[in-house]
C-alpha cells in the first residue's frame, strides 16, 4: 500500500512522551492519521487494527519485546509486511544499524535527529 494513496497512517511507539509528541509535529504537515503508543507488545495488536503504513518505533522499550524483535515481528508477519518501519532510536552504533537492517527495517534513523529530515524521509516514504 502506498502512503499517497490516502491519508497516510502512522503509529509511533516510543516511551519518551515528549519524543512522541515532537514527531508528532514533525509529521503535522503530512495530515496523517497518527497514533501512540508506549509498549512494542502493545503496538502488536495495534498494527493488526489500526493497519498503519508506517511505523516509527524506537529499539529500546519497555515491556518485554524490543524495537528489534517487533519489526522483525512486523515484516515476517503476511498480514503486516508491507508495513514500512522507521527505526527512531539513540542506538548508532554501526553493529546496531546493521541489526535493524536484518530486523527488516526500511530506514534507521539516530537521535538527536532533525524534525525537517524525519519529515523529508516519511514523505519519501509516501512516494513508493
Amino acid at each position: 500500500m502506498s502512503l499517497s494513496a490516502s491519508t497516510p497512517r502512522i503509529l509511533i511507539v516510543d516511551d519518551e512522551s515528549d519524543l512522541r509528541f515532537l514527531i508528532r509535529l514533525a509529521l503535522d504537515p503530512l495530515g496523517a492519521e497518527i497514533r501512540e503508543l508506549e509498549h512494542a507488545l502493545d503496538a502488536l495488536t495495534e498494527i493488526r487494527s489500526f493497519k498503519p503504513d508506517l511505523v516509527i518505533l524506537d529499539i529500546m522499550l519497555p515491556g518485554g519485546i524490543d524495537g528489534l524483535q517487533l519489526c522483525q515481528a512486523i515484516k515476517l508477519d503476511p498480514l503486516t509486511a508491507a508495513t514500512k518501519v522507521f527505526l527512531l532510536t539513540a542506538k548508532g552504533q554501526v553493529a546496531d544499524i546493521e541489526a535493524g537492517e536484518r530486523a527488516g527495517a526500511d530506514q534507521y534513523i539516530v537521535k538527536p535527529f532533525s524534525p525537517l529530515a524525519l519529515l523529508e524521509a516519511v514523505q519519501n516514504c509516501c512516494r513508493h
